[in-house]
């Protein structure tokens, strides 16, 4: 069989990157080896935010009374683990027939098994040679394994959490980055005694020291016990033994930073230093006519980065050029409240050698946030000082994964601090902070 197009890996990288290609008339086989739509949708993204929204709704729920809400007794409040999991699941399995609905319509080939590249434009598949005129390779990552030498049998990985039928009373999670914030928060909601083994010395590493020291406090103000370790010295009779801590501890749940999942080939991918699969500026490997997108090329650990690699790919293979630029594409956390970033980090600007000017405004005055009592948090926006181009946006606040999305709309166009101060936001709105910090930046806030 002969494609024009080969993608391995069905996750959010290669089944957008397949829907696209069938868009644009390329004859597309999509191979995978286990689920379709990958960690993200199976055990990642989707899953895990359908059960932080219970831990969160859960939380809230004390708040009743102060909402003018009586007659819930919050002692008698229970948070229903596999009640939470069946619901994450139903969603994941709407979520996914839709993928498999939209390859079917776009005419892609989705074929079971483990793939090996032989070479340019030849894959073999479930004893299968198939030809193509390009391949892209979307394989993902996976947490790296916890060190130490100890009895790892109280380990559980991340895409087993959601086959865990009870939860322990204490629990201890390791690892750096989102999800180890995000899932350590959700079991502090809900009444569990949570630690958190710290593998870095920042907690969100690619975020700006500002964000990630705030969430780093925040947490510890919710009593979760933070430790900064890089492995675990023993575990025994329910004790974790890490430097001269000592830690009652049920389970133990992985949330490594994540290495590549390399797909096998008989001609040898070259890795970067991290083992990620090495790409030039138009992410192709050093085999002629492969690509790598999505985690495995290291470039990113985000989904929607991932996706959007996968269209600029097929786009490419298209003869639509256009620029891909990292940077204009937001890091997300779903905590509470959420935390939202793109652009460039201060220190970066910094080392670039930019003359910053840094504004920010909090939402302790927002009409909107203190309606809905979520009135902790803040934006702030780094501009060059001549010309006051945005160069950076950094919020905190309820609902930040979706209001960085203007944020977005203001770089993607070279927008400035005037441009975000004349923009008319609806009062009350939460976003009126971008108005406030606009009009900060280039003279003073109106509410401040």
């Amino acid at each position: 069989m002969k494609y024009d197009l080969i993608i391995i890996g069905a996750g959010p990288a290669g089944y957008v990157a397949a829907i696209r290609a069938g868009q644009v008339g390329l004859k597309t086989a999509l191979i995978e080896k286990k689920h379709i739509g990958g960690m993200c949708l199976n055990w990642g993204c989707v899953p895990t935010k359908a059960i932080i929204e219970s831990g969160k709704f859960y939380h809230k729920l004390n708040q009743a009374e102060d909402f003018g809400v009586k007659g819930i007794d919050t002692d008698k409040l229970k948070f229903d683990w596999e009640q939470a999991t069946n619901r994450a699941n139903k969603i994941v399995g709407r979520l996914s027939k839709g993928i498999e609905y939209l390859l079917k319509k776009n005419a892609v080939d989705v074929i079971e098994g483990e793939a090996v590249i032989n070479g340019k434009g030849s894959v073999t598949v479930a004893n299968r040679n198939l030809e193509c005129e390009h391949i892209i390779i979307a394989t993902g990552s996976y947490p790296k394994a916890v060190p130490g030498n100890f009895n790892k049998d109280a380990i559980v990985e991340v895409e087993n959490l959601f086959k865990t039928k009870d939860l322990p009373e204490s629990i201890v999670l390791y690892g750096r980055g989102p999800s180890v914030a995000e899932l350590s928060q959700f079991f502090s909601f809900i009444g569990k005694k949570v630690t958190l083994i710290l593998n870095h010395d920042c907690l969100i590493h690619d975020a700006d020291q500002y964000l990630s020291d705030y969430l780093y406090k925040k947490l510890k103000a919710q009593k979760i016990v933070i430790i900064h370790a890089n492995e675990i010295k023993s575990f025994e009779k329910g004790v974790l033994t890490i430097g001269d801590n000592k830690i009652k501890c049920d389970k133990i749940i992985n949330v490594s930073f994540r290495q590549a999942v390399v797909p096998v080939s008989k001609h040898e991918l070259r890795l970067n230093a991290d083992g990620f699969i090495e790409t030039d500026d138009n992410l192709m490997t050093n085999i002629d006519g492969v690509y790598a997108i999505g985690d495995v090329n290291g470039r990113s650990y985000l989904a929607h980065t991932a996706s959007a690699q996968g269209i600029w790919v097929v786009n490419l293979i298209k003869g639509i050029q256009n620029q891909l630029n990292l940077k204009l594409y937001p890091l997300n956390v779903y905590t509470s409240p959420e935390i939202a970033q793109i652009g460039y980090s201060e220190k970066e600007l910094k080392e670039m050698g930019y003359q910053l000017k840094i504004n920010e405004y909090p939402l302790t005055a927002n009409a909107k946030a203190l309606a809905e009592g979520s009135n902790e948090g803040f934006v702030r926006i780094l501009s060059e000082e001549k010309y006051g181009q945005v160069l950076g946006v950094q919020i905190v606040a309820e609902h930040a994964t979706d209001m960085i999305a203007e944020a977005g709309a203001y770089m993607q166009l070279e927008g400035t601090v005037y441009d975000i101060a004349q923009s008319i936001h609806a009062h009350p709105t939460i976003s009126e902070i971008f108005m406030e910090a606009g009009f900060d930046a280039i003279d003073k806030a109106i509410h401040k």
